[in-house]
């Protein structure tokens, strides 16, 4: 899902920088205020976390590919999609930066993808099913796959937008790809909360807002 600096015209990775960077200012606005000293290391963790499992690329088509994406899994432990953007900037940052992992003219669309998309999806979808559903768990899997399926079409739409390649085939191929990629996230997002809230069940209301169930 890391879109390279060829795959998309300089004018249009430059018009998705623009919008990444104002949900990037609300981010860093959200680590001024919220991010405080108990929750730096759970951002730490969190990021070498996602850096880690992004780092399994499945091939998809088209010259691209599919991999878990953890949006979804910041934004609901840190209680803020802004924290998935923050986050997913800074892993994204690094992974272009030092690995090539992801152009730089694209990375504002990467972040727009993985870290905005990715974050709100996940954060309203896994409040939205809490409040219908009351379980945390069952929530947090299924938002965390929406996050990825969800991430994965809009990254299909940037690149049929680029002329990179046709709009159903891309979608069909990034579609099924994660829509099954989703799934182990989903299961990895759960897994992640159910461990937390096991090891520090003082986080259950300051992290689901509830008790676990």
């Amino acid at each position: 899902m890391h879109i390279p600096d060829a795959f998309m015209p300089i004018w249009q990775g430059g018009i998705y920088w623009i919008i990444a960077l104002i949900f990037i200012f609300l981010a860093l606005k959200w680590a001024r205020n919220e991010l405080t000293e108990d929750k730096i290391p759970m951002v730490a963790v969190l990021s070498a976390g996602i850096f880690a499992i992004q780092a399994f690329n499945l091939p998809v088509g088209f010259g691209t590919s599919g991999h878990l994406v953890g949006g979804a899994l910041v934004a609901i432990l840190l209680g803020s999609p802004y924290a998935a953007v923050f986050v997913l900037t800074l892993v994204l940052i690094i992974q272009g930066v030092i690995f090539g992992d992801g152009g730089l003219t694209t990375m504002g669309a990467n972040i727009l993808n993985m870290g905005v998309i990715g974050g709100f999806i996940g954060y309203y979808s896994y409040w939205g099913l809490h409040q219908a559903t009351k379980k945390v768990y069952l929530s947090a899997a299924i938002a965390a796959w929406l996050a990825c399926f969800i991430s994965a079409l809009a990254c299909a739409v940037m690149m049929w937008l680029a002329g990179t390649f046709p709009l159903v085939p891309g979608l069909v191929a990034m579609g099924t790809y994660h829509a099954l990629i989703g799934i182990v996230e989903g299961a990895i997002t759960a897994g992640a909360i159910y461990l937390l809230l096991q090891a520090r069940p003082e986080f259950s209301d300051a992290v689901t807002g509830v008790n676990a169930a």
